[in-house]
């Protein structure tokens, strides 16, 4: 515990003070007119020196996946660099495989735009766009989590792959100075191109899902960019094994819904964990689709119930009950979506039954 405590003590201090010499190097270093060249001049702007590369990026309307906002704990934002911008930073260590490392890959939030730079990212998210909404609609599904219904203002419609996220943009609010933007998986189905859906829980401290839950009302404008991940339906199976938890039934429901709605021949069976009946939510939701569909069951399961949630459906944790209805891997495929802890315990459970690693997806953040 004392080793425990140690590290944690000394991870805290190595953050505020890199907070503290990025502060001063801000405030002290004027570093001019810089020019980034994305892809061999793709895209070419001038820009102000001294912000992330992340947020420049942004700021130029070219947005790079970035599920922690820049905060350096997700690993999303890699962009290969072109020349050299200094050494890795301790930030990005855990993130930069050796692979990654020689060919110059590093984490968009940690470099800051000092010199002129050149760059290398995917074509695809040049197609990435920022979107102007209107709350429509705000539903409070279990005590701490809601749903949200977004009216596409500007541009008027999307294209994204059921099981992709969205990256909204908080505003100041109480002591929050400053905006933030945060991950959150989309739960509506792709054919509704004009409107968006996101379920969102309250984490405390939070500062996105704060601002969402405390400080949005329908009818405010809000803005997001995407979509972006590579959770999405694949080829190559009969079978499907869809488990969440929590806010993680998001992405898991556009993808129910937009495999029964383009009739595919696929199976499906979802698992969804939940400690007690009043975490529960979309319940009647999901057993009408099973009366309506015979590929598809629902299975939700409780690891805390108690006597007053007169529970009489699965119990125990959500890898046991996994395990229980899931014989093998053969033709089959998961899809996860939850906390890191319940996707590594569906991993290595899955992985025991026959599940090849490549047939198991989830986003990491």
């Amino acid at each position: 515990m004392t080793v425990l405590f140690t590290v944690l003590s000394l991870s805290v201090l190595a953050t505020v003070l890199a907070g503290l010499v990025s502060l001063a190097d801000f405030r002290l270093n004027n570093y001019g007119v810089c020019t980034i060249d994305i892809n061999d001049g793709s895209r070419r702007f001038e820009v102000k020196g001294g912000s992330s590369l992340l947020s420049t990026l942004a700021s130029q309307k070219v947005f790079i996946p970035s599920a922690c906002g820049g905060k350096a704990t997700c690993g999303l934002c890699k962009v290969t660099m072109l020349e050299s911008v200094g050494p890795i930073l301790p930030t990005e260590e855990p993130y930069i495989s050796e692979k990654e490392r020689e060919a110059g890959v590093r984490l968009a939030c940690q470099v800051k735009v000092k010199q002129d730079l050149k760059i290398k990212i995917p074509e695809e998210l040049f197609n990435i766009k920022q979107y102007r909404t209107r709350v429509a609609e705000i539903v409070q599904l279990t005590h701490d989590i809601k749903q949200f219904r977004f009216e596409l203002l500007e541009p008027k419609t999307i294209d994204f792959k059921a099981g992709q996220y969205i990256q909204i943009d908080s505003k100041p609010y109480d002591k929050v100075r400053e905006a933030v933007s945060r991950a959150y998986s989309i739960s509506s189905v792709p054919s509704e191109k004009n409107i968006v859906e996101l379920i969102i829980r309250l984490v405390p401290g939070g500062i996105c899902t704060t601002f969402m839950h405390e400080h949005v009302s329908e009818g405010d404008e809000i803005t997001f960019a995407g979509p972006f991940g590579d959770f999405y339906l694949r080829d190559g199976a009969d079978e499907l094994i869809f488990i969440a938890g929590g806010s993680g039934l998001a992405p898991i429901r556009s993808l129910v819904l937009d495999i029964l709605e383009k009739n595919l021949d696929k199976k499906m069976k979802f698992f969804f964990g939940a400690v007690r009946r009043r975490d529960l939510y979309y319940v009647d939701f999901f057993q009408e689709l099973e009366r309506k569909y015979s590929n598809f069951e629902y299975i939700p399961a409780l690891s805390g119930a108690a006597p007053e949630d007169e529970w009489e459906g699965e119990t125990g944790l959500i890898t046991d009950v996994v395990a229980r209805h899931v014989p093998d891997g053969v033709n089959r495929q998961a899809y996860l979506c939850g906390s890191p802890g319940m996707i590594n315990a569906c991993v290595n459970v899955l992985t025991k039954i026959g599940f090849d690693r490549s047939a198991i997806f989830f986003d990491e953040f």
